[in-house]
């Protein structure tokens, strides 16, 4: 659980979590305010109090989390917030398909239904929409939505396999995470839960987040097609990418050059023309096909055993 300023919410949210969790590891990523001392005077046996003394981000703390999770033995990981805004009433759901259904990733999806919009601000709405499609893009998950809620649950053998230490460590580690899944092929699933909303005040500034996850969402959209489609496996995704981008690149100057000619009232003619609606046309077909094929590839059935009882 990362908590950052949390001293309000922490205990209820420790408070009402079930007694079938084993451990609550609570990661203080240098809050200012009295949040390690809310958790240490509640004197729950569950919990693990850490405190990092120079702030990490979120992602440092959920990295932190898992961590030691895994050293406590913890089979299964979830991710909740100290902020109370994911109920822990709907935290069997989550584990069923992990334990149950044979799924190594599951994640919370607040837009299951038009009425879930309600009580998130418009411009949430806004940014979480265009985010889930630009990261479904990068990640290829494509059954995904909603990347950026982070009530999860992830079994420690798959978080074995992921490079914890080179995820990202600010608000775009959930994207990351996705990226990083892919490429390992880890079957994920949506799990519909509504989203509670409080009264916190976000500390995100957009100014910042929006750069920094437009980066990592390019650089991992490469990194995925590199190892997934070229590097461990050849791919006709990858040769088809290419190909597609390079022609509509072409096409695309050669018709912004047919344009300035036209304004300069030279009479386009018909090969011209020609000379940059196909390698349009071709590219786009292209890119389309990779597309096609890359939603097929999204890694999006159970591949584990279920749990034993």
């Amino acid at each position: 659980m990362p908590a950052y300023k949390e001293e309000r919410m922490i205990a209820t949210v420790i408070e009402t979590m079930p007694d079938y969790v084993d451990h609550i590891v609570i990661v203080d990523d240098c809050s200012p305010d009295d949040t390690s001392g809310v958790v240490a005077r509640l004197g729950d046996d569950r919990v693990t109090l850490i405190r990092h003394e120079v702030n990490q981000g979120v992602g440092g703390a959920i990295v932190t989390g898992h961590k030691a999770a895994m050293a406590l033995g913890a089979d299964v990981n979830v991710i909740m917030a100290g902020d109370a805004q994911m109920d822990p009433n709907h935290l069997p759901d989550l584990l069923d398909r992990v334990t149950r259904d044979g799924y190594g990733f599951a994640k919370a999806n607040r837009f299951f239904a038009p009425e879930s919009f309600e009580g998130m601000p418009n411009y949430r709405v806004f940014g979480n929409i265009v985010l889930s499609f630009m990261t479904k893009l990068a990640s290829g998950y494509w059954n995904l939505f909603d990347p950026q809620n982070g009530y999860t649950a992830v079994r420690t053998e798959v978080l074995k396999r992921v490079p914890l230490d080179r995820v990202s460590r600010r608000y775009s580690f959930e994207n990351d995470l996705l990226i990083h899944l892919n490429i390992l092929q880890v079957g994920a699933v949506d799990v519909p839960i509504p989203a509670v909303y409080a009264d916190e005040v976000s500390s995100i500034r957009l100014s910042k987040v929006v750069p920094e996850l437009l980066n990592l969402l390019v650089r991992g959209f490469w990194r995925r097609i590199w190892y997934r489609y070229v590097l461990w496996s050849f791919s006709p995704i990858a040769l088809l990418l290419v190909l597609g981008l390079g022609l509509f690149s072409i096409g695309a100057v050669i018709a912004i050059w047919v344009c300035f000619q036209v304004a300069s009232s030279v009479i386009a003619t018909a090969a011209t023309v020609m000379l940059a609606a196909l390698p349009l046309m071709i590219g786009t077909q292209l890119l389309v096909s990779a597309l096609q094929l890359d939603i097929q590839a999204s890694p999006s059935e159970p591949t584990f055993s279920p749990f034993q009882k």
